[in-house]
């Protein structure tokens, strides 16, 4: 199992798996496609990186699970996003608007950066 640094497309695929189980309680890869719009040769491919990285198994009848360290990433990335969504509401921005943004900034932003968000924000 060897992992590697993930990137933004990763992060996204792993948060989709984990909003879409906790909604569903069961994840394949069409509800991935269908989530995001992809074409099912792409979550495919994605699929089998994050496999390959230790970051999900497949099980026979197709459902995804996250393992510890796919689980762990996820809710880190999902809980940046929320953050930084609240945030930028805070600040005044449209809820659509500011989901948007937080898809792109909770890739790229620095702990210490999100740090102070965190203290500036109430979602925690």
């Amino acid at each position: 199992m060897k992992q590697c640094c993930l990137h933004e497309s990763g992060e996204d695929y792993l948060e989709t798996i984990l909003i879409l189980h906790n909604k569903t309680g069961y994840v394949r890869s069409i509800d991935i496609a269908t989530e995001l719009g992809y074409s099912k040769p792409s979550v495919s491919r994605a699929m089998s990186i994050l496999k390959a990285n230790g970051y999900i198994t497949v099980e026979p009848s197709g459902q995804i699970i996250l393992t510890d360290e796919g689980r762990k990433k996820a809710e880190s990335v999902y809980h940046r996003h929320l953050v930084i969504t609240d945030f930028l509401e805070g600040l005044g921005v449209s809820r659509e608007n500011a989901e948007l943004d937080a898809c792109k900034i909770e890739h790229i932003i620095s702990e210490e950066t999100f740090a102070k968000i965190k203290e500036n924000c109430k979602i925690l």
